[in-house]
């Protein structure tokens, strides 16, 4: 299996499959990289290209999970000039995967100028579920769960987050 694709969970190496030609958005671990998904691992390691916020961060991750793989940063600095050269190695029949430091991509991260453009050109999207700050915070708040807002998260400055509670 040399040179295949693939990952290593609890010291078993397994195979990745090939991935159709898609843009692939791939939520990550919020804090234990443990929480990751078999289907995420699937798609970061079987990617033709791994596009990532930041690949210091990403390089943990795949590194628990044994997953060599090149990345190329994504991220808010670099996404018009990124986003083009992504959506020309998906026209040329690439798979790419978009991971983000922690989450699901583009929620409250860069990335919809990528999906935007990937649609604009005809282009799969294809989400990978994962792990939600949002809902794991709801659900551990002892708030009713029956109905809820997201509207982003907070800003960090204390005035610019009074006025947005405001």
């Amino acid at each position: 299996m040399e040179g295949a694709a693939h990952f290593i969970i609890g010291g078993a190496q397994v195979p990745a499959p090939r991935l159709e030609p898609a843009l692939y958005l791939v939520a990550t671990p919020i804090g234990n990289l443990s929480d990751i998904t078999i289907r995420a691992l699937q798609v970061l390691a079987g990617a033709d290209v791994l596009a990532c916020e930041d690949t210091r961060v990403t390089r943990v991750l795949l590194e628990r999970y044994g997953i060599r793989r090149r990345m190329v940063a994504y991220h808010e600095h670099n996404e018009t000039e990124a986003a083009p050269r992504l959506v020309a190695a998906l026209q040329a029949g690439n798979s790419v995967a978009l991971a983000s430091d922690a989450g699901t991509p583009l929620v409250s991260d860069p990335g919809f100028r990528l999906v935007r453009a990937a649609r604009q050109a005809g282009v799969r999207v294809v989400p990978v579920p994962g792990p939600s700050a949002v809902l794991a915070a709801l659900t551990a708040s002892g708030l009713a769960t029956d109905s809820f807002l997201f509207a982003g998260f907070l800003p960090a400055r204390a005035g610019a987050r009074r006025s947005r509670l405001q």
